[in-house]
């Protein structure tokens, strides 16, 4: 049946319009969907492709001339695009699914507590400000001695003193640091 005939059809009787343009490209329609959504849709997946592009195709065939010349290249394409966008938006669900077992969960539980990890990180918090209060070079000292492991040689150079310098200002920033936090009321 051309285009021109389902036309015709349809002036008289749409729903007999509906029914002829079913019978005669439904398995075409159908054939091109399983083949695109056959790995990785269900039966009732391909189904609601398969009422989708005929929706469109009642739609767009019923308002717009342009579909009547060539009525089986547009049903195979509509099919087409419409079976590739089903497939993307399955595919892209199944991605973010995740399906798991309770015996699976138990073995997932972590040691991270988060009650934990914010009082470590408030004492740090505390701990960076009274350092940083102590002025310099004594914070520099303090930061690159305790938390990148620097030797007092190494030290020296940056601050330009010397390595016996610094150990003494390292020795005495940290009694004045020790004061500092216990007014703050954190002890060992």
């Amino acid at each position: 049946m051309t285009g021109s005939e389902l036309r015709e059809l349809l002036g008289r009787s749409p729903a007999e319009c509906h029914r002829a343009l079913m019978q005669e490209y439904g398995k075409y329609v159908y054939s091109i969907i399983f083949n695109k959504l056959r790995s990785c849709g269900t039966q009732e997946d391909i189904e609601e492709c398969f009422s989708d592009v005929f929706a469109d195709i009642f739609i767009k065939f019923e308002y717009d001339e342009k579909y009547v010349n060539d009525i089986k290249g547009y049903i195979g394409t509509v099919a087409k695009r419409t079976a590739i966008d089903r497939y993307r938006s399955l595919s892209a669900e199944r991605a973010h699914a995740a399906f798991t077992d309770e015996e699976d969960m138990t073995e997932l539980v972590s040691d991270f507590s988060v009650d934990e990890r914010v009082d470590s990180s408030e004492l740090r918090r505390i701990l960076l400000r009274n350092i940083k209060e102590l002025g310099e070079p004594d914070s520099t000292i303090l930061i690159q001695k305790f938390y990148y492991n620097r030797r007092s040689s190494d030290i020296a150079k940056t601050v330009s003193m010397t390595a016996s310098s610094v150990r003494s200002r390292c020795t005495r920033a940290m009694d004045k640091l020790r004061i500092k936090l216990a007014e703050a009321g954190i002890t060992r």
